[in-house]
C-alpha cells in the first residue's frame, strides 16, 4: 500500500476513477488498458497497481459512484413533502435514471467477467452500495405505497432491477446499430431513458 494519508490516497483514487470516466466517453470498455489510463492522469501503469489491480477494479469503483449519485437522487425524491401517485412516482424514477446514463452504460456490460476479475474487497464494496440502492428503494416504496405487502415489494424490485439493466443499449444506438435494424428490415420503435424507465414502473406498480 502506497504511503500517504487517507485524503491523500482517496484523491489519487479518485483522479484513476476519473480518468476511466474520461476515456469510456469516446471509448469501449475492450480499448481502455491501464496503460491508457496512466497516460490520462500523473500516474504510470505500474504505479495505478498501488490502488487497483485490473481495469475491471477502476470500472467498479466507477459504478459505485454513479450508484452513490442515483443514491443522493432517490433521496431527495424521499425528503419531499408531497405525496406522488403513481404516475408521478413512475416519472421521478424515470427522471433519475435519465440523469445517470453513465450508471446504465457500465450496467449494460458484462458485469459477470467484470466482477470475476476484481479482488473480492473491491465486490463487496460495490455490493455495500448496491444494498443501499435497494434499501431505499424499498424505503420509497413504503412511502408512497403503503398498501403494498413485503411479498409485492420484493416482486417489484426483482423485476424493476434486472430490467435496468438492458434499459441503455435499448434506448442508445449508435448509427450504426440503427443502420443495420433499417437493413434487417426491423421496425423497431426508439424510446428513451425516461420512456421507457417510465412505461415500465406503470406497469410493475399498484394503482394505490
Amino acid at each position: 500500500m502506497p504511503k500517504g494519508s487517507l485524503g491523500l490516497r482517496q484523491a489519487r483514487r479518485n483522479e484513476i476513477i476519473s480518468a476511466c470516466e474520461q476515456l469510456y466517453q469516446t471509448m469501449c470498455f475492450r480499448e481502455i488498458t491501464l496503460k491508457e489510463i496512466g497516460q490520462t492522469t500523473s500516474f504510470t501503469r505500474t504505479s495505478i497497481y498501488n490502488y487497483f489491480q485490473t481495469k475491471e477494479e477502476i470500472f467498479l469503483a466507477l459504478l459505485k459512484n454513479e450508484y452513490e449519485l442515483w443514491i443522493e437522487e432517490l433521496q431527495t425524491v424521499m425528503d419531499e413533502n408531497e405525496r406522488l401517485d403513481k404516475a408521478a412516482f413512475a416519472e421521478k424514477i424515470a427522471l433519475s435514471l435519465e440523469h445517470r446514463k453513465q450508471l446504465l452504460k457500465i450496467m449494460s456490460m458484462n458485469m459477470y467477467d467484470i466482477e470475476e476479475n476484481s479482488r473480492m474487497e473491491s465486490l463487496v464494496e460495490l455490493k455495500e452500495t448496491y444494498g443501499k440502492v435497494l434499501q431505499i428503494f424499498a424505503e420509497l416504496l413504503d412511502k408512497f405505497f403503503p398498501a403494498m405487502s413485503a411479498e409485492e415489494h420484493k416482486n417489484l424490485i426483482y423485476q424493476f432491477f434486472p430490467f435496468i439493466y438492458g434499459i441503455y443499449p435499448h434506448t442508445t444506438v449508435t448509427d450504426r446499430q440503427r443502420e443495420a435494424m433499417e437493413k434487417a428490415g426491423v421496425n423497431y420503435t426508439y424510446m428513451s431513458i425516461r420512456e421507457i424507465t417510465g412505461n415500465c414502473l406503470m406497469r410493475l406498480l399498484p394503482d394505490k
